[in-house]
């Protein structure tokens, strides 16, 4: 959301009830509140009702970070129980971009054909993985090349997003 502000890109919050007490644990209430205040706007997760739940609502691309297994789920089977499903189903159907970003593991079968669903209604599968080929020197900066990485798929070009030139010396 930080990256998305700095380049200019209004950014809209739905977090879930769930969503919203892991936040509080691993960003605590100042991280929560810094959360809220990047977002142009926030909606609740069970307002079936918002703008984000119509087709018609011209956003131009959608982000769950981190998504469940249950969220995954529900994408993939076209199950439309809160907001943040009804949105998405919305994204799929529209053909806008859908990135999922899931965080859990291990993985199992029934993960693994969500995922594969998912992706083949048009969603992009992006784990939250670090990467470590660009020398982190901290868990900000691999915090930091993923938010890139995100935006990268989303259609922003990201300068100082490092690239594999290969490996050095071939």
């Amino acid at each position: 959301m930080e990256l998305m502000k700095t380049i200019g890109q209004p950014v809209e919050l739905i977090i879930s009830e769930a969503g919203q007490k892991v936040a509080m644990h691993e960003l605590g209430e100042a991280g929560m509140d810094r959360l809220t205040a990047l977002a142009r706007r926030r909606y609740s997760h069970d307002d079936t009702g918002a703008p984000p739940a119509s087709g018609s609502g011209r956003r131009r691309a959608m982000v769950i970070l981190p998504c469940t297994m249950g969220t995954l789920a529900a994408i993939a089977n076209g199950i439309s129980a809160n907001l943040i499903h009804r949105a998405a189903d919305c994204f799929l159907k529209e053909r806008r971009p859908l990135v999922l970003a899931p965080r859990e593991t291990p993985l199992n079968r029934v993960h693994l054909k969500n995922m594969l669903a998912a992706h083949d209604a048009g969603a992009v599968i992006c784990p939250a993985m670090p990467s470590f080929y660009h020398d982190p020197g901290s868990i900000n900066d691999m915090a930091g090349y993923f938010a890139a990485r995100i935006a990268e798929l989303l259609g922003f070009h990201m300068a100082e997003m490092p690239v594999w030139e290969g490996i050095p010396g071939r």
